[in-house]
């Protein structure tokens, strides 16, 4: 008999969010900004989905919405088998403690005035009715975890570093024991030399403890040293979810190569060899997004069906989808007659 095929622990169908645009005096509904526009991913259990793009294409409105942040527009949002987008504000409450968040600010996301007994422990506070001092316990338990002394246990978050900010962040969010974590660009506003110190410190709680990560990020290095499959996002959908191994040897999309293109390379022969993609042109509004491809004003190999029919995000090879004309036989066709427009003519009108 075959083994069952594990279901993923988070599964993410079709999910919309878009903020409404109120003008005139009356402040009559005009719009909407289409932050996050039809978005789907699953990631199993154990294990990490990077969610990479430029400033501004969605990511952490992908990551709100999915914990109910924000409240979705549409689409369903299933972790561990509950839809969390439909939830009663009550079951929504007793779900919390399987899924967590860690912010990308560790000075804006912790309370000044709390001590970091207080702040980890808050969750504890909200969820449980354990004692006073079996809170403490686990406070210190958490601080072991993430490598903070216990004798910090009453300072203030001005006392701490930026990295040390971040592992209360962390500690705060394992609290409850949740399974499913969003790690919305959680090294961004930290040092270089501390950036490495967390992604280690999060791959080794992933290992010990079993955790599903969301991890969020622009820096394409360390989401391939953390993520095994990563999602590239642009102007609010997926242009690409691919295994990284493979994405980063070999990217489908016009998009996710110009992004690779823009990594720094160590080794300076390849490096030399290596060619720089530039991306012309601005990134449309979210409010006003082209009728086609959301990519089709920027693209380098953009055709004619690219700027009217909008790509589905589709799988073309092995655990590999895209949502781009030039692997769909529709954009091939559209692709080899453009190809055959380009070639020159002789004076009887035949091509060469």
């Amino acid at each position: 008999m075959l083994d069952a095929i594990p279901a993923p622990l988070v599964q993410v169908e079709d999910l919309k969010m878009h903020f409404p645009i109120y003008s005139g005096i009356f402040r009559r509904h005009s719009g909407d900004v289409k932050a996050v526009d039809g978005v789907s991913f699953e990631i199993m259990a154990g294990q990490t989905l990077g969610l990479v793009g430029e400033s501004g294409c969605g990511k952490s409105t992908v990551g709100r919405a999915i914990l109910r942040l924000y409240e979705p527009t549409a689409g369903r949002v299933l972790i561990d088998g509950e839809d969390v987008a439909r939830m009663a504000p009550e079951a929504l409450r007793r779900k919390r403690p399987s899924m967590q968040m860690v912010f990308q600010d560790p000075q804006a996301s912790l309370n000044p005035r709390m001590t970091l007994a207080d702040i980890v422990s808050e969750p504890l506070d909200e969820h449980t009715d354990w004692t006073r001092d079996r809170k403490l316990e686990r406070v210190y338990e958490l601080m072991d975890q993430v490598g903070l002394n216990r004798r910090f246990v009453n300072r203030f978050p001005h006392e701490f570093s930026g990295g040390q900010r971040q592992r209360i962040g962390i500690a705060r969010a394992l609290a409850l024991h949740p399974r499913f974590i969003v790690c919305d660009e959680p090294i961004a506003a930290l040092d270089v030399s501390i950036q490495a110190q967390v992604v280690n410190l999060l791959e080794d709680l992933q290992e010990r403890l079993g955790l599903t990560y969301l991890f969020i990020s622009h820096d394409l290095s360390m989401v391939r040293h953390l993520a095994q499959r990563v999602a590239v996002m642009y102007l609010g959908r997926i242009a690409e979810l691919s295994p990284a191994k493979d994405l980063y040897a070999r990217p489908l999309h016009p998009y996710s190569e110009a992004l690779l293109s823009a990594v720094n390379e160590p080794d300076p022969v390849l490096a030399a060899r290596r060619k720089r993609i530039i991306l012309k042109g601005e990134v449309p509004s979210p409010a006003n997004p082209p009728p086609g491809c959301n990519f089709c004003t920027r693209c380098p190999k953009v055709m004619d069906i690219c700027k009217t029919v909008k790509p589905a995000l589709l799988e073309v090879e092995a655990g590999r989808m895209v949502a781009c004309h030039l692997h769909t036989a529709a954009g091939a066709t559209g692709a080899s007659e453009a190809e055959e427009r380009k070639r020159p003519v002789n004076q009887q009108g035949e091509t060469r």
